[in-house]
């Protein structure tokens, strides 16, 4: 069975280099592996937040956030543990990795947790620890990649509320133009200017799954320059196509995209997708319009 999960972690080091990392409990999946610390993130809850609480209850540190250092993706097939509901299971983690500094607290290991040690490490020390994969890569250390986990047609198991990882592009060409795409009536912001860019797919990284959308809504090639930044909305009350009621929770990150040869926007998803226009805008223009919150954040963050 395929499910799907986002988390976040955080990169907490002290002057001389070492790194707080936290030890796989028997309660995980990976009893005695060591990751950054962190963990999934709640429903209706910040990515960053969920850094705050995930320390603070794993580690017993307070910390604050300095800034995200990267967003990844993985598909791992978890092992088969004391746990029976985690048995045959492959899953897909969105994570958002942040820098964090320690504010005050005392150091202590988790208890009863799915982590039984927190500990600052070496820069020396931490590659002879075994590591999850993204926490080496995250650190710089050499690692054995796991095998490739074969794809599957299988559904992901999805609960009755609804969390999306979703990526989002800041779209412009080289004459400044922005490129935004219509969200169709009947879904959440219906008629308002938005993004290109939307959920990721299973076994998508962020980038994959935001050069796929802005071809399918734009029918655009897009290169990714940088990441802007990472957020999320939360509406209880939203309501999906034909008016069924969603328990909405989106995590989003947006990333600086040019196109270097623009041409017509236009919208090459199937009919009845969540986009029903796509097209070029001036920075003036683009003020007159109707647009979702993301895109007016995002207006203003971009300069």
């Amino acid at each position: 069975m395929k499910i799907r999960r986002a988390a976040a972690y955080g990169v907490c080091r002290t002057a001389d280099g070492s790194v707080l990392l936290a030890r796989g409990s028997d309660l995980s999946a990976f009893p005695g592996v060591w990751s950054l610390p962190g963990g999934g993130v709640d429903h209706g809850e910040h990515p960053a937040d969920a850094v705050v609480r995930e320390f603070a209850e794993e580690t017993g540190l307070a910390v604050v956030i300095d800034g995200v250092r990267a967003v990844v993706a993985d598909v791992i097939a978890l092992p088969d543990g004391p746990d029976a509901a985690l048995r045959g299971l492959v899953e897909h983690t969105d994570r958002i990795i942040y820098d964090v500094t320690v504010t005050g607290g005392d150091l202590r290991p988790e208890i009863d947790g799915t982590t039984d040690l927190a500990q600052w490490v070496t820069h020396a020390e931490v590659a002879g620890l075994p590591l999850l994969p993204f926490t080496a890569r995250a650190l710089g250390v050499q690692f054995e990649a796991p095998g490739t986990v074969p794809p599957s047609d299988e559904p992901v198991r999805r609960a009755d509320r609804v969390q999306r990882f979703g990526a989002y592009g800041w779209v412009t060409d080289p004459d400044g133009r922005i490129l935004l795409a219509r969200i169709t009536q009947g879904y959440p912001g219906g008629g308002h200017w938005h993004l290109p860019g939307g959920g990721t797919d299973f076994g998508e990284t962020p980038e994959q799954g935001l050069l796929r959308e802005i071809y399918e809504e734009t029918s655009h090639q897009g290169r990714i320059e940088t990441l802007l930044s990472v957020g999320h909305r939360y509406d209880p009350a939203a309501l999906g196509p034909e008016g069924v009621p969603l328990d909405w929770h989106v995590i989003r990150v947006v990333y600086r995209v040019r196109v270097d040869e623009p041409g017509i926007a236009t919208v090459t998803e199937a009919a009845g997708g969540s986009t029903d226009r796509a097209s070029w805008f001036t920075r003036g223009e683009v003020a007159e319009l109707p647009l979702t919150e993301l895109a007016q954040e995002t207006l203003a963050k971009a300069g």
